[in-house]
């Protein structure tokens, strides 16, 4: 019974990872991988986490701060003073008399606490427009991830069909070779007619090879932008370039709404706060202090102890602290005003993203209908070429057409076929390019 459950177990594990490995990959699914392996999604994460490190750290300057300090220091020689020697009963002479001690310790305890300044204030304002900050780039990250992922997605799946419709080519031609090297055989065709047949079959097989070589190139490079190991294997599903007549609705007046837009603003808040904390430079500041201390003096190293003749005292105080800037020669004034640069810069950057987008918007509408037409026009030739092709076989069976008719009806349909296959793909990246100018890009991620 042990022996039957190990087998178990371990069938059960192999159909289990036989079921992962043969899983298709869609485009929601790499999207979702991406956004959780992908190096720059971490790293986005990551600042936004880090987001709340750099809040602490700006509200550290508003709490108390309090530090201890504690020394020892040994008087080898101690110095001497010149004293009148009135004092000791000498007058006339001057007495040279050492003041101090071999050994002294002095440890302090030390509390400063802002009550007024600006900047710190200034300063807490600005923590939580950058923690904003962070979480609308992030959302940018995995919009532009989203965006590299699709393209990628469909660059490969392109490549896919056109080594499909060379496959497709590849069986066609060598049939053809094959009922020819038979007519050979028996006298009813001529050799050339069957080498130039082996041509087109070694051409395509060679052909073949390449796409399969691009192909492996392109995954590897999808693999990349999803943060998927190189050694994982990836299928497709079938429908992939299916093609809606989408509704290409965009207001060119309002693109607030767009991430891009959204983490400019953002931008120009912190420019805005950075400017208010430079003015207030120009504003006094209040602290509140307080230190309390004792100093331990005598001739042998200091310690708890007066019975080895070291002496120990207590002190303190209690103060406030007043700083009003009077004049630092205009460099307040100008920072300021570079502050102030940096805003305009900014806007300047703001009104010329809104115009790239609302570019980019108007020329995806376009290509999107472009490319519907092209993909009608290109699907009704890949129809045509198909016919010519059975039509030119037949009459080249029954001897009323010549294998160069043959190889180019061949030809041609192929063509058909790759220049379909561009227009889905120059479709399908129009698409995404529409979608991302409605803001709608995660919504890849549902399909």
């Amino acid at each position: 019974m042990k022996t039957i459950r190990i087998l178990a177990s371990l069938l059960l594990g192999t159909m289990v990872f036989q079921s992962h490995a043969q899983q298709q990959l869609t485009l929601s699914d790499a999207i979702k991988f991406a956004l959780q392996n992908k190096a720059d999604a971490k790293k986005a994460g990551l600042d936004v986490v880090n987001a709340e490190h750099k809040i602490a750290e700006v509200k550290s300057g508003a709490l108390p701060q309090v530090n201890f300090n504690g020394g020892i220091t040994y008087n080898p020689m101690i110095q001497k003073v010149a004293l009148p020697g009135e004092l000791v009963n000498q007058p006339g002479t001057t007495v040279m008399a050492a003041f101090g001690q071999k050994w002294q310790s002095t440890n302090t305890i030390s509390l400063n606490q802002q009550l007024f300044n600006q900047t710190v204030f200034t300063g807490l304002k600005a923590a939580k427009t950058t923690r904003e900050f962070y979480v609308i780039n992030k959302t940018l990250t995995d919009e532009q991830l989203i965006e590299k992922v699709a393209n990628s997605y469909y660059d490969v799946y392109q490549s896919k069909l056109q080594l499909k419709t060379v496959d497709n080519n590849l069986e066609s031609t060598t049939k053809t070779r094959d009922v020819i090297e038979g007519l050979v055989k028996n006298g009813l065709a001529k050799k050339i007619d069957l080498d130039r047949t082996n041509v087109s079959v070694t051409n395509l097989k060679a052909s073949r090879q390449q796409l399969i070589n691009a192909v492996e190139l392109k995954e590897n490079a999808l693999k990349f932008v999803i943060g998927m190991p190189m050694s994982e294997q990836i299928t497709m599903p079938s429908s992939t370039f299916e093609t809606v007549a989408l509704d290409a609705i965009y207001d060119p007046l309002d693109v607030s709404s767009r991430t891009e837009i959204q983490v400019l603003s953002k931008q120009n808040e912190l420019l805005e706060l950075n400017k208010k904390a430079e003015i207030s430079k120009y504003y006094p500041t209040l602290s509140l202090t307080a230190n309390y201390g004792r100093q331990g003096l005598g001739p042998v190293f200091p310690i708890f102890s007066k019975a080895q003749g070291v002496n120990w005292s207590g002190f303190s105080g209690i103060g406030l602290n007043l700083t009003v800037p009077i004049f630092n020669g205009f460099l307040t004034r100008s920072k300021v005003r570079q502050a102030q640069i940096d805003i305009d810069k900014l806007q300047i950057d703001i009104a010329d993203t809104k115009l790239a987008l609302n570019m980019a918007a108007e020329n995806s509408r376009v290509q999107i209908k472009n490319s519907l037409l092209t993909i009608e026009s290109n699907r009704k030739n890949v129809d045509l070429a198909k016919s010519v092709l059975d039509d030119t076989n037949n009459n080249y069976k029954n001897g009323l057409a010549t294998l160069t008719d043959l190889l180019d009806a061949e030809n041609a349909y192929a063509d058909a076929q790759n220049n379909l296959n561009t227009s889905l793909l120059d479709y399908k990246i129009a698409e995404v390019q529409l979608i991302k100018a409605n803001g709608k890009l995660k919504s890849l991620i549902n399909e």
